[in-house]
């Protein structure tokens, strides 16, 4: 299973999907990218992702131009301008999804209140996703397992 998900930057919220998808399964291949990706990745989100047990601190912000040949089982995008100007995917993408996130690095105000807003973005890109994972990955990883195990003649349960 291979899901890319798209920001503009490649900073922030696609950073923190990927690290929280990654979290669910480690046998998804998991990729994000931005259609102009910042120097590097927000700190922001890093430190509220490290609150959740995720180090994201070794990601990168890549272009997506990268992956445009490659083949996905979903691509979505997080932020309404990376869906509106995502471009066309030369390679076969089987479903391609947006899942829109405020972005909390634009938040104006004291200290606290954006920390406040990069905890409620993290909280719900971690909800978004973990639904979509159970909706989407989980059953679809799971009725793949058992054909094959049918298919193999194994019983057992690997």
């Amino acid at each position: 299973m291979k899901v890319l998900i798209l920001c503009t930057g490649n900073s922030c919220r696609s950073q923190m999907a990927h690290g929280f998808l990654q979290s669910f399964d480690k046998n998804i291949e998991v990729c994000s990218a931005g259609t102009e990706p910042a120097a590097h990745v927000n700190q922001m989100a890093v430190k509220v992702m490290k609150e959740s047990g995720i180090d994201i601190s070794d990601h990168k912000p890549k272009m997506v131009d990268q992956y445009l040949k490659d083949e996905w089982d979903y691509v979505i995008t997080v932020c309404d301008h990376a869906n509106e100007t995502c471009p066309a995917f030369f390679g076969k993408v089987k479903h391609r999804l947006h899942i829109g996130f405020e972005d909390p690095s634009h938040a104006k105000g004291s200290d606290e209140f954006i920390l406040g807003e990069f905890h409620r973005v993290r909280d719900e890109i971690k909800n978004e996703f973990y639904k979509f994972y159970t909706e989407q990955i989980k059953s679809k990883l799971f009725t793949y397992e058992i054909g094959r195990i049918k298919t193999n003649g194994n019983r057992k349960i690997q």
